[in-house]
């Protein structure tokens, strides 16, 4: 059917952004090129001819108000089973196996692929990046990168400003999401696709339920109702040449399954090469002796991800994955990594699971990896975190270079995304009855921000 109704389009203006188009190029093309590095990229000709086909009609469709002559657009096809795809500021897109041999239909992977590609011609995350005026483009690319590649297993990618920058030009608030949606079907409907085939994939992707749900549905939260304003706005699009036949599709689709099964994307990355970031608590005393924390507390945002309140006299040390918050004298940075003696440190991680106690013990397993002294935990007892259910433990840790010991105390709960928020704090074993209270306050003080709101 040519025409699905006969009402104006809802009309998509792209947000405010400090940025300039040529600088989303920069930073697509470097976390593009570390991508490649790391995820299992498809040299088929059939599945590269296949995307960029219909990649090239979903760009020739883009409204004329959101074109930049400047982006590079490609597409390229990653051999994993995850059902996902993402694209990076200035035009790099890729799109998982899994993904395409979910989709029944050569529309429901445009759908996707429109859906990506109008965060980028909406210039989506850099203009959620303007937010965090304090950092630079040379500093992201690579985090950007390290929230692509992701995997839960000793690997924990946050988010916000240089705390995980790279997340924040993946994953989107509901009114992105809302825009992506709508100038997605738009394109799909010039571009000859029925925008209801968009409506389609997303109920098939959310019908998997939170256990089971693709990756793709954790990074692109359902902005509300999403299926039913999609169908309205198909209502007020006209098809333009449809395309018509499915041979391409059944070529690809009888291809994929001759081919040896995917591995997941954590499987595919796991190699002597993986470079992976886990938190460090620890490291060498120093002999000069640590303030007492304040009494009085300083607030701080971490790139609009969430607000915290730390005793005044600590001082913030934010890395591409992690922030840290230590008197003076209490930390040390060796090797790219903050290690501490006494303080906080927050985080975020990717948790494929959906499952709290899972992603819990995993990250306890991934501070050990860095601290071979760490003990058994406690048993993990529940507790509220920002008004969410959340869980805390506390483990010993003996130090190899003196064999002092350590305290350290896990607080974990989930964002609304399912991935995992953590609170790592740390003091010696004999400062414990000081800073336990400041641990409790410094828990009560958190707020995670919606981004959607």
């Amino acid at each position: 059917m040519a025409v699905l109704g006969v009402t104006a389009q809802t009309p998509v203006t792209a947000p405010e952004n400090k940025y300039t188009p040529a600088q989303d190029v920069q930073l697509g093309r470097e976390a593009a090129a570390e991508a490649r590095k790391q995820l299992p990229i498809m040299n088929d000709r059939e599945v590269t001819a296949y995307l960029d086909r219909v990649g090239r009609r979903l760009v020739s469709a883009i409204a004329e108000d959101l074109r930049h002559p400047e982006f590079d657009y490609t597409f390229e096809a990653v051999n994993v089973r995850d059902v996902n795809a993402f694209a990076l500021p200035g035009g790099p897109m890729f799109i998982n196996r899994g993904l395409m041999q979910a989709s029944k239909t050569e529309g429901e992977i445009a759908s996707v692929m429109a859906h990506e590609l109008s965060h980028v011609v909406l210039r989506h995350g850099t203009a959620q990046a303007s937010k965090a005026t304090k950092y630079e483009i040379g500093q992201i690319a690579g985090a950007i990168a390290g929230a692509i590649i992701g995997g839960r297993t000793g690997t924990f990618i946050a988010q916000g400003t240089q705390f995980g920058l790279g997340t924040a030009f993946l994953r989107f608030g509901r009114e992105y999401e809302r825009q992506a949606d709508i100038a997605g079907a738009q394109i799909m409907a010039r571009a000859g696709y029925d925008p209801r085939e968009m409506a389609a994939m997303f109920r098939t992707l959310e019908s998997k339920g939170s256990s089971g749900a693709p990756e793709w549905m954790s990074s692109h939260p359902n902005p509300g109702n999403r299926a039913d304003a999609i169908l309205a706005e198909a209502a007020s699009l006209e098809v333009s040449n449809p395309v018509t036949g499915t041979q391409a599709f059944g070529r690809l689709k009888s291809h994929l399954t001759s081919l040896p099964r995917a591995p997941t994307t954590e499987e595919a990355i796991k190699n002597p090469q993986q470079r992976t970031s886990s938190p460090r608590t620890t490291g060498a005393r120093t002999a000069a002796s640590v303030q007492a924390p304040s009494t009085t507390y300083t607030e701080f945002n971490e790139g609009g991800i969430f607000t915290v309140r730390v005793p005044s006299n600590w001082r913030e040390i934010a890395s591409a994955t992690l922030v840290t918050f230590a008197p003076d004298r209490a930390w040390t940075e060796a090797d790219g990594q903050t290690a501490f003696t006494h303080g906080v440190q927050f985080g975020v991680g990717r948790n494929e699971t959906h499952d709290l106690r899972t992603a819990t013990e995993e990250l306890i397993a991934s501070v050990a990896q860095g601290n071979p002294g760490l003990g058994t935990p406690s048993s993990l007892r529940n507790v509220t975190v920002a008004g969410r259910r959340g869980l805390q433990t506390t483990a010993v840790n003996v130090l190899e270079q003196t064999g002092e010991r350590e305290t350290i105390r896990f607080v974990t709960t989930q964002l609304p995304d399912g991935n995992l928020f953590f609170m790592i704090g740390v003091a010696p074993e004999g400062e414990t009855r000081v800073y336990q209270p400041v641990f409790d306050r410094v828990v009560q003080s958190i707020t995670l921000i919606d981004p959607g709101r």
